[in-house]
């Protein structure tokens, strides 16, 4: 399971519950769910019960109906009544398979209309359109006004480059004025818009390296359980920090009303939990597949492995928060927190020395072959270009 997979779990559970007379209805169409707070439990959380007016009394029902889905591994329920998810170890296999199979899903998609180049509010809002049409939102009047390009920036295009020029006026807010300097044209680490590009190029330079040593990708499983950051470790670069909000149990999240973003607050803050449901342990400690297990656990690989993969699982919930946000800047955020993970990873992709290809080399191949995708993806849907060199 996906972190956007967990809303669509619950919403089912929420229906289920409502139908056999567990909770009272109507059933929400969408539920909110979030990355845990500082001081929450486990990864991720939701305040769907107290939403319903049922506290912790209707989360408790809601937890052990929970606890039995594939890719949960607990469910605790803090507070008043938030529910805090923790989920089993992703299968690098399973997550790939996904993005093959579903690449919208992912933002990889092609992108949806033309990137539009002309002054800072077609920009955002071609954007804005892009994101929205990909995760099936409707398409909508009367947007949210954007700040114009300071008169003393002049032409940015014609200064910076487009691909400089559209990352400045889509990494912050619409409503905030853009900020352009020298910074933008350097090609360094610390150009934020550079790194995203760099490391899609990285990928891609991989991919053909990898060819003249005569091997290609082939999904595998890199990281054990032990090596995916859980609750207690740091929280994987680029991971959406807004709630994302789902509907029906498909791929993409159907056009709706989703909850005011207030709602979810304190969403996940209590510091200690007041029930705890266990779900599918037994189930998790198989999650590396045939490949895993201590195997794994050596694999020098595996902790960068684990963070690019956790990223990429973030990635369609960044994709949401941005849709039904209108912001364009959460997905940029994202990006670099992609992009930052996949830079890490690089050196472990490829053999070294007298090391022969093998099937780990494929299998990290395969990720990073993912992950350069899915920025090339993100970078489209913002109306950026993604060479293959830089």
């Amino acid at each position: 399971m996906i972190p956007a997979d967990l809303s669509r779990a619950v919403v089912r559970a929420v229906r289920r519950a409502v139908e056999a007379g567990e909770l009272d209805g109507p059933a929400p169409g969408r539920v909110v769910v979030e990355r845990t707070r500082p001081g929450g439990v486990g990864e991720y959380a939701s305040p769907v019960a107290l939403r319903m007016g049922r506290g912790a009394e209707g989360a408790r029902v809601l937890a052990k109906a929970l606890a039995l889905e594939p890719g949960v591994a607990t469910v605790d329920v803090t507070g008043p009544g938030f529910l805090n998810f923790t989920l089993a170890p992703l299968s690098a296999t399973e997550l790939l398979r996904d993005l093959s199979e579903r690449p919208e899903r992912y933002g990889c998609g092609p992108a949806l209309g033309e990137a539009v180049r002309g002054g800072r509010e077609q920009v955002v809002r071609g954007a804005v359109a892009r994101i929205r049409e990909g995760q099936g939102f409707p398409r909508e009047e009367g947007e949210a006004k954007v700040a114009p390009v300071a008169r003393r920036d002049g032409d940015v295009f014609a200064r910076y480059g487009a691909a400089a020029a559209v990352w400045a006026m889509v990494v912050v807010p619409g409503r905030e004025t853009p900020v352009f300097g020298d910074g933008l044209l350097a090609q360094t680490e610390e150009n934020e818009g550079f790194r995203v590009r760099y490391a899609h190029a990285r990928a891609r330079a991989l991919a053909r390296n990898a060819r003249d040593l005569g091997f290609h990708a082939e999904p595998g499983d890199i990281a054990a359980p032990g090596d995916v950051a859980g609750p207690g470790d740091p929280a994987a670069p680029g991971v959406a920090d807004a709630p994302s909000v789902a509907g029906e149990p498909s791929a993409v999240a159907a056009p709706g009303i989703a909850a005011e973003p207030s709602d979810v607050a304190a969403s996940g803050m209590a510091a200690a939990p007041s029930v705890a449901a266990s779900g599918n342990a037994a189930a998790s400690g198989d999650a590396a597949g045939p490949s895993g297990g201590a195997a794994a656990l050596r694999d020098p690989a595996a902790p960068a492995a684990a963070v690019l993969l956790r990223a990429l699982a973030d990635h369609p919930l960044a994709l949401e928060a941005a849709a039904y946000h209108r912001a364009p800047e959460r997905l940029a955020r994202h990006l670099v927190g992609v992009a930052d993970a996949l830079l890490d990873f690089q050196y472990q992709v490829l053999p070294l020395g007298d090391e022969k290809p093998s099937a780990a080399h494929r299998a990290r191949l395969a990720l990073a072959e993912a992950a350069g995708a899915v920025l090339a993806g993100g970078l489209a849907l913002l109306g950026i270009d993604a060479p293959d060199s830089l």
